[in-house]
């Protein structure tokens, strides 16, 4: 009887020790401030039993958590015009699943902000884009809506709020000074925003991107260096070079027109390579 009882006490324990565990992670609560969130599903604390993708490898059907994690943080902010006549015209636009477009920040032209998406989420404000060697830009960036249909001045309440919100953000994720872009820099062959009448100057006395010295003492352009080289280790996507010369021109020269290059834009392109490279 005593055997018995043994054996069966043995098979119980071998079961039990070779039985699936589940470890489930430690949830810590935290406070994310005020932003609207619309039809978030739930992200499942345990991953679902999926099929192997490389079947060499043994997988368990349930897998241990972890609290060993982040949002993504952002590394740069995109400016954009709306390219329509309103605010509310473009709250309806973000609202439309079918537009699958997005943005963090809208500033109205009287000044108001609007936060539409926690920073540390990916809004679809980039689309197919790039910059140096990245193509995902959504994935590391902000995206700023200024309420703007591309054909007119920028509001100053509306440049005087931007000023204020760019600042908190290079603040808060210690975003580089080179980090501040336009939608036409990483999208040149597809967009113009911000158009030509955006203050790029003003935003970089600040310290939100680079700009070219006052007075280019350059008289004579290096010609070792290769224009498109230039370009390129600037951040410009030079697949399609008079997509990425118009790019450049508008925001550097501040004017819409030729794909060539003129002395005045070569010397402007080598001051700023030196501003890149350095």
């Amino acid at each position: 009887m005593i055997k018995r009882v043994f054996i069966i006490a043995l098979i119980i324990s071998v079961v039990a020790a070779c039985s699936r565990k589940y470890y489930p992670p430690v949830i810590e609560k935290h406070f994310i401030h005020d932003t609207v969130f619309v039809n978030v599903p739930p992200i499942p604390i345990v991953p679902p039993a999926t099929t192997n993708p490389i079947d060499s490898l043994l997988y368990e059907v349930h897998t241990a958590g972890t609290p060993n994690f982040n949002l993504r943080k952002p590394n740069y902010v995109i400016i954009h015009h709306t390219a329509q006549n309103s605010c509310e015209q473009t709250f309806y636009t973000f609202s439309l699943l079918r537009t699958k477009v997005s943005s963090h920040y809208v500033i109205c032209k009287d000044g108001t902000v609007h936060h539409l998406l926690n920073d540390w989420l990916r809004a679809w404000h980039a689309g197919i884009s790039k910059w140096g060697n990245i193509t995902d830009i959504n994935s590391c960036s902000v995206g700023i809506e200024l309420d703007n249909n591309g054909k007119e001045p920028f509001a100053d309440p509306q440049i005087n709020s931007l000023l204020v919100l760019l600042d908190s953000l290079k603040k808060s994720y210690n975003i580089p000074t080179a980090n501040f872009i336009g939608h036409a820099d990483i999208a040149p062959r597809r967009k113009d925003d911000p158009s030509i009448f955006f203050p790029w100057k003003q935003l970089a006395v600040k310290g939100f991107g680079l700009w070219q010295d006052s007075v280019i003492a350059d008289k004579n352009v290096d010609s070792s260096i290769n224009p498109m080289f230039a370009l390129r280790l600037i951040g410009y996507d030079t697949r399609d070079s008079s997509a990425a010369i118009i790019a450049f021109k508008r925001h550097f020269m501040q004017k819409e027109g030729s794909k060539v290059l003129d002395e005045a834009d070569k010397r402007t392109l080598n001051n700023l390579y030196r501003k890149y490279l350095y």
